[in-house]
């Protein structure tokens, strides 16, 4: 009669019949950056986390290359904001410089994050009918987001808003420009989640009243999550993203499940947030927490982890902790 053993061998065969594998080139880096000069902030949430001001985001820039990190998302901080958040689409606005100094500078991968809630007044994602977000209006304004962001060499667009139908918005608004080979990664399964929090500190994007379960998913929904993808898929999403990724790993795995497209996991703010919090009362091993949370999702399917802590991985992957 046989039995299973496990594997007693060296770190070579381990890694050998290692199931699930990460890259450096699956990994993303958010970054913040903020209108002005000299501008280089902690994130008092987010311990290792700037805003920045363009003349300062070299170093960042060089540390990511440096490590194996070729792809960076933008976010931006304005100083005007207004109800339709003009700065978002303006051809100079913070977002669309940063990308035009990096790509300038640096050969790295640049995505804009497509949404409207770091500019506007009201901070919702989109053109405010009374105390609602007018989905059908908002999408107009999404696509021009995109655009501007690819007139000024963005690599890829993220929408991040949440609304019905501004995938094809992008996408025809795109390809009548000239920009058909660009690809669109769209926040596909985006919850009304509480980790968001340190990210809305960061980005000056709290909504100034009510919430935004209208337009982001109910915590509870799957079955939702993943019409959503089909959605987006039809519409011509090249990548879908479910985010958060901890608590939502079973999201997932279904999405990767139903669609034969690249899946993207958001390792969001807070909980980079609470893994700092723990490690630094010495609660936690803030190395090995930081891998597992990764080996997670790439083991639930993700082929794309966006994660503040991009650099730390890759130099872990260098040392063989992950892989």
């Amino acid at each position: 009669m046989f039995r299973n053993r496990r594997l007693r061998a060296n770190a070579i065969i381990r890694n050998m019949v290692r199931e699930t594998r990460i890259s450096k080139d699956s990994l993303i880096y958010p970054m913040f950056f903020e209108e002005g000069e000299n501008i280089f902030e902690e994130i008092e949430s987010m311990p290792g986390q700037y805003r920045m001001s363009i003349d300062r985001c070299d170093s960042v820039i060089k540390e990511l290359l440096d490590a194996g990190v070729g792809a960076v998302m933008l976010f931006g901080i304005p100083k005007h904001k207004d109800e339709v958040g003009s700065e978002a689409y303006h051809d100079h606005g913070i977002v669309q410089e940063a990308i035009r100094y990096i790509k300038e500078n640096y050969p790295i991968y640049v995505i804009g994050d497509v949404c409207m809630c770091e500019y506007t007044s009201h901070g919702h994602c989109g053109i405010l009918k009374g105390y609602d977000v007018d989905n059908d209006t908002t999408i107009k304004y999404i696509a021009k987001i995109a655009l501007s962001q690819v007139e000024a060499g963005a690599d890829m667009v993220a929408p991040s808003d949440m609304m019905d139908g501004r995938v094809s918005e992008i996408r025809e608004l795109l390809d009548a420009n000239g920009y058909e080979n660009i690809p669109i990664m769209s926040y596909s399964a985006k919850y009304a989640s509480a980790f968001y929090g340190p990210f809305r500190a960061a980005a000056d994007s709290a909504p100034a009243f009510g919430d935004r379960k209208t337009y982001q998913m109910d915590v509870h929904n799957i079955r939702e999550a993943l019409k959503e993808v089909y959605d987006d898929v039809a519409e011509g999403a090249d990548i879908v993203m479910v985010k958060p990724a901890m608590s939502f790993l079973d999201v997932v795995t279904k999405v990767k499940e139903i669609t034969d497209i690249p899946v993207a996991a958001y390792s969001v703010s807070g909980e980079y947030a609470m893994v700092k919090s723990a490690a630094k009362n010495g609660f936690i091993d803030e190395e090995k927490i930081m891998c597992e949370m990764a080996v997670s999702a790439f083991r639930a399917g993700a082929d794309i982890y966006i994660t503040y802590y991009a650099k730390e991985l890759a130099k872990c992957i260098d040392k063989g902790l992950i892989g």
